[in-house]
């Protein structure tokens, strides 16, 4: 067998050997798995309802309010409790799912990471800017708060998921930033329904979409 007459025509578009072919198949099946155990549509549906308890939570603590203060310590520690168990399970299904992920891939996954983090702690080093110029309580802890997180780290999601081809990621984290858009015009005290209900209802879609995907064989556990 001539290997460099094989190895030219594949590269000039001739068709896979067996084994390139096998291999291929492996690699896009391993993709996909990680891809379903990262996301499950079970953890996808709990982070549904950690956003409606969360948000829900704070805007009962905060409706009513004349003039507004912001939300009530046991609101944002029930939110803060939700948030903690959502990122450990999250990070036991990144964990299992990135367990054969090394080389090039991995450092991608990391970067992504880095620069998600870095939103997250822009964002709020921002709010902490607004109370400093003396912005009132009602954007400070308010509508900036409720939306402007979501809607900045929404978006750098989205931009990040696309380039790496996870249109789910993608298109669930641009439905994020837009619900925080509208959200927007709720008001200090709307925002936080607006985003409990918008929330829920983007990932609830998304573990539907997920399952369905499953059952057309399209994502494998």
């Amino acid at each position: 067998m001539n290997h460099t007459s094989d190895a030219t025509a594949t590269e000039n578009g001739g068709d896979f050997d067996p084994q390139q072919a096998a291999a291929l198949l492996d690699q896009t099946t391993q993709r996909a798995r990680r891809t379903f155990q990262s996301s499950s549509p079970l953890l996808i549906a709990f982070r549904a309802a950690v956003v409606l308890g969360a948000y829900g939570g704070i805007w009962l603590s905060v409706r009513g309010q004349h003039p507004y203060t912001g939300p009530e310590g046991w609101a944002v520690g029930v939110a803060y409790a939700l948030v903690g168990i959502v990122i450990g399970w999250t990070s036991m299904a990144m964990k299992r799912a990135a367990a054969d992920v090394s080389g090039p891939a991995q450092r991608a996954k990391n970067l992504g990471i880095v620069v998600m983090l870095a939103a997250w702690v822009a964002v709020y080093v921002f709010m902490a800017a607004l109370d400093h110029a003396g912005a009132g309580h009602a954007i400070v802890f308010g509508l900036y708060p409720a939306t402007a997180p979501l809607m900045i780290v929404g978006l750098v999601a989205a931009a990040n998921s696309a380039g790496r081809e996870d249109w789910i990621m993608a298109g669930t984290s641009l439905a994020i930033a837009v619900v925080a858009t509208v959200a927007a015009f709720g008001g200090p005290v709307g925002a936080w329904l607006v985003m409990a209900i918008g929330l829920c209802a983007v990932l609830l879609g998304t573990a539907a979409f997920t399952v369905w995907q499953q059952r057309r064989g399209l994502i494998r556990p």
